[in-house]
């Protein structure tokens, strides 16, 4: 049997009744866009994280796109963040018409060097846009400190780190607001798409709720500005719900993973994540880094493993990003770890049987390198 990097069809099968009756719920509700499982997650998610607002909308991306928008952000605005994210991050800011402008990484933990922040602001500069990546959080305090200072937002990119806490405070709970994703890999994921804000900030929540509704209030068809149709559907809405009674048990099962990898790969040469002084990991991927990552990766296939990279091109040398004009070795701690990481089979649902195929097979390989 072939072993993946993710996969849902253990924990589906764990869930499968309760699953079910979602759908069934929804279907049987009268109502299959923004009903009761709709508002009923929007308050249990807000209230999960003490926070006043959610605005859920239809995927991860939207909730970056549109969050940006609801604080403020514009054209020709310059919001600071990382290239070694998932391109849609980047792709959020540049769909508003912003510039995106990085900074380079901490070589221990892969999380945004906040020490270079300050140095990036510029007088265009509206927005600091930290991502908590793989399941940690980056050093808030000075991010905060410097929003202050500059009177700039601080918009946390939370798609990666649901349930993470930094000294007990949750992710996306810091700044203004947070956009969270709900895409079926994540700690919390739906079966499809599906992403949120969070926010104490009335005004935001209500430019939220307006942007993902075409640009309208109440009244339909009266466009106050215009907006997006980026709603989450009620199937998936009803489904978060009922994974959310059950979230404390994916993040302990997640850490059980971590730590049984820890104790099976930890005399190797393998460079483990580090977790940084204060932060509450959860592990959304577990991140391994050895300078013959392309080697490991393809000797294991003979073992029936397929692992991934999370991430190998950082988004500054992409293509699509070439106007923005970073040449290789702009952010050379980013460009150095992207051609040494590599993720490690993580989910809540991981059989210690296959957990311990991987290790075997891991050890195996690097022990003949």
């Amino acid at each position: 049997m072939t072993t993946l990097v993710w996969d849902y069809k253990q924990e589906y099968e764990n869930e499968r009744d309760d699953i079910l009756d979602a759908v069934d719920t929804v279907f049987r509700s009268g109502q299959l866009v923004m009903g009761k499982s709709v508002a009923g997650f929007e308050q249990e998610y807000a209230a999960y994280h003490g926070m006043k607002h959610c605005v859920s909308c239809d995927n991860g991306t939207n909730a970056i796109v549109l969050g940006l928008r609801a604080v403020g952000v514009k054209p020709g605005d310059e919001v600071i963040t990382v290239s070694n994210t998932a391109a849609p991050t980047v792709i959020a800011i540049d769909q508003i018409g912003a510039t995106p402008v990085f900074v380079d990484i901490n070589e221990s933990d892969y999380l945004m060097n906040v020490d270079q922040v300050e140095a990036a602001i510029t007088p265009k500069t509206k927005c600091l846009l930290p991502v908590h990546l793989y399941g940690q959080c980056v050093d808030l305090a000075p991010l905060k400190a410097l929003a202050e200072k500059y009177n700039l937002e601080l918009f946390e990119d939370c798609a990666q780190s649901h349930g993470a806490r930094q000294n007990g405070v949750l992710a996306g709970t810091t700044g203004k607001a947070a956009a969270f994703s709900f895409y079926p890999t994540k700690v919390l994921g739906a079966y499809g798409d599906g992403g949120a804000m969070v926010t104490n900030d009335d005004e935001v929540a209500d430019n939220m709720r307006k942007l993902r509704y075409y640009g309208m209030a109440k009244q339909y068809y009266v466009v106050q500005t215009p907006g997006h149709n980026s709603r989450l559907d009620e199937v998936h809405a009803e489904i978060l719900r009922r994974k959310l009674t059950r979230f404390d048990g994916y993040l302990a099962a997640r850490r059980k993973v971590a730590q049984r990898y820890q104790e099976g790969l930890g005399d190797t040469e393998l460079g483990l994540p580090a977790i940084t002084e204060g932060n509450d990991h959860v592990y959304y991927l577990y991140v391994a880094r050895h300078p013959k990552r392309d080697e490991i990766i393809e000797r294991l296939k003979s073992y029936d493993i397929l692992l991934n990279v999370s991430y190998k091109w950082p988004v500054h040398t992409m293509t699509g990003f070439e106007h923005l004009g970073y040449k290789t070795g702009a952010l050379p701690v980013t460009e150095k770890l992207a051609d040494q990481i590599f993720s490690l089979p993580m989910y809540a649902s991981l059989t210690e049987d296959t957990q311990d195929k991987v290790i075997n097979a891991l050890r195996e390989v690097l022990r003949t390198l």
